[in-house]
């Protein structure tokens, strides 16, 4: 009985923990970060569901107001990657409007106490620019402890 109470604390206290962090899948084809990375953060996979990634993959041509069309096989490699590597956590798996991130319920959750006016400083520029406040977002690291809101 005290095993199972200490395993049962020490599982809800490491919980928070891995919650914060979502790493990049290791077999992540050079393509994703070439192409994907060139113009925003290589986001992980697991932050949107398979619906969401088949339909950014399937409208690159107007991609939140770009042009980011790839060739046939580039489309199909980053394609299938994203769609393997997918969330399939309630969390993150449920359809974002828009096909974005930053308009999740979880994302909007998580950001609610953040004034509108932080979005649109100069080093932050919108609210998908993870980096700009969680320095280890590129490795995973989304927690609220490494947190650094910039000032300006």
């Amino acid at each position: 009985m005290k095993n199972s109470l200490l395993l049962s604390l020490a599982l809800m206290t490491a919980m928070p923990v891995a919650a914060a962090k979502l790493s990049m899948p290791s077999d992540a084809p050079k393509s994703y970060e070439a192409e994907c990375a060139s113009c925003h953060m290589a986001y992980q996979p697991a932050l949107l569901g398979q619906k969401n990634w088949l339909n950014i993959m399937a409208n690159l041509g107007k991609h939140f107001g770009s042009d980011a069309s790839l060739d046939d096989k580039t489309q199909s490699e980053i394609s299938k990657w994203l769609i393997k590597n997918a969330s399939s956590d309630r969390k993150y798996s449920a359809l974002a409007p828009e096909n974005r991130i930053t308009k999740s319920a979880w994302f909007i959750k998580e950001h609610d106490e953040v004034r509108a006016e932080v979005w649109k400083r100069p080093s932050v520029k919108s609210a998908a620019n993870c980096m700009a406040c969680h320095k280890d977002a590129a490795s995973g690291g989304f927690s609220e402890k490494n947190v650094q809101v910039p000032a300006k």
